[in-house]
């Protein structure tokens, strides 16, 4: 609990200094800073950054309705960015966050990201498909990039249609072609016997995947229907009552947030559907979730898609290095994995952005820099090659491939069953309207 009261005492007073026009987000470590890189190097070994200070906000969501996701996540962001500042920040340059609390809201988002922009941050992570929605128009105008990785837009693939817009993960549409995919090649038979449920969750993040799962039942010939949970996703016995005993799929392909997956979990097992015949999309999926449902016992063989790696890696240990240098536990956030390792995915791409700027000669650093940045990588490693398949990106990729992974519910923990994979990244181009490569 020490380390999440510390993180909830940073947003408070990063909230505090942004309405007092102050620098905002830092827990007065960022002295400590140093490191050319955030992974491989020493980071019990602090060395003091110089440069002038370059500001990155994020938007954390700890009170709202998917507080299950922003109490590991924005944990992790933190840590990485600590340890970026550890190792001599980004070429002698200390990061500065900027965390606003938005609790899964619109305009509490949108006002965050005017904040963060007029507190002079050059990266946001815009945090929620419908506030990224809301703020298309204003990260344009405002030429300050908002970061959506495994959510967001899935139109902002195509930079051209959204210049400061970025998917940097699979979106909702790569998802949803990436589920069916993976179900037709775990399906025997004719895919024209084969039957296909969609639940989601009732807003514009949950109807996203339709088109990818629409536009693959016309071409292949499954049948599919679709059924809509209402927000806040509480509630679901209607839905998996029809699907059970009424429809009767052999696939069910799940699209929730915040404590919905748990209860989607609970609820189809008690109807009696065989979990490993669930495939969840990305937000439904992690070990909050499976303890929320009633354990790993009770959840087994439940599947579920991925777009950053899951457990331990070269970063978490250095992190864990950092913690101890300093005389600390590392923090109990790191038990969630699958969010916490989102959350340093997350700041690593902001890293990275930053990173490339510099290296560019860029100073000061700006909005229109870091975006040139993010749509220059060329396999490039975000943190280390543990987090997510190297990166490549331009401008009609902001998503940079769209790569996902199966894991499933075994024993106990999160087994992988697929590699990182995007077979179906010509299907998903053909559906944003983005010509071939």
């Amino acid at each position: 609990m020490k380390h999440r009261g510390k993180f909830r005492a940073m947003v408070v007073l990063a909230v505090m200094a942004l309405a007092a026009a102050a620098c905002g987000g830092d827990d007065g470590d960022s002295g400590e800073a140093a490191g050319t890189t955030a992974a491989g190097q020493g980071a019990a070994t602090t060395v003091a950054a110089t440069g002038t200070p370059i500001k990155v906000g994020i938007m954390c969501d700890q009170t709202g309705p998917t507080s299950l996701v922003g109490l590991a996540l924005c944990p992790g962001a933190t840590d990485y960015i600590d340890l970026v500042n550890s190792q001599g920040g980004v070429d002698g340059h200390p990061l500065e966050p900027i965390f606003v609390e938005m609790a899964y809201e619109v305009p509490r988002g949108v006002a965050a990201y005017h904040e963060m922009v007029s507190q002079g941050a050059v990266a946001i992570v815009c945090f929620g498909t419908p506030i990224a929605l809301a703020l298309v128009e204003a990260s344009a105008q405002s030429q300050v990039p908002c970061l959506t990785p495994g959510f967001g837009v899935a139109s902002a693939t195509d930079g051209e249609e959204y210049p400061y817009q970025f998917p940097l993960a699979a979106s909702y549409v790569s998802q949803g072609a990436a589920a069916v995919d993976y179900v037709l090649g775990e399906s025997e038979g004719d895919p024209s016997e084969l039957k296909v449920a969609y639940m989601y969750y009732d807003n514009a993040a949950g109807q996203e995947p339709i088109v990818a799962l629409e536009s693959m039942a016309e071409q292949q010939g499954f049948e599919l229907r679709t059924f809509a949970v209402p927000p806040p996703g509480l509630e679901m016995t209607a839905q998996v009552t029809d699907i059970v005993s009424r429809y009767q799929p052999d696939w069910l392909i799940t699209h929730l947030f915040g404590r919905a997956p748990s209860v989607s979990i609970t609820t189809l097992k008690r109807a009696g559907f065989p979990l490993d015949q669930v495939v969840s999309l990305v937000w439904g999926f992690a070990e909050n979730d499976i303890e929320a449902a009633g354990g790993y016992d009770f959840a087994e063989g439940y599947r579920g898609l991925q777009f950053a790696g899951v457990g331990d890696g070269p970063v978490r240990e250095e992190i864990r290095a950092m913690y101890e240098a300093r005389g600390e536990d590392a923090p109990e956030e790191m038990e969630s994995s699958v969010y916490y390792n989102r959350g340093v995915y997350t700041a690593a791409l902001m890293v990275e952005g930053v990173r490339a700027s510099v290296a560019a000669g860029v100073d000061p650093v700006t909005g229109t820099s870091v975006k040139e940045a993010l749509e220059s990588f060329e396999d490039k490693v975000i943190g280390s090659e543990d987090l997510a398949p190297p990166l490549t990106t331009g401008l009609r990729d902001h998503e940079g491939g769209g790569f996902t992974r199966v894991y499933q519910v075994q024993d106990g923990g999160f087994e992988p069953l697929t590699d990182w994979s995007n077979s179906q990244r010509p299907l998903v181009f053909e559906l944003l309207g983005i010509p071939p490569s």
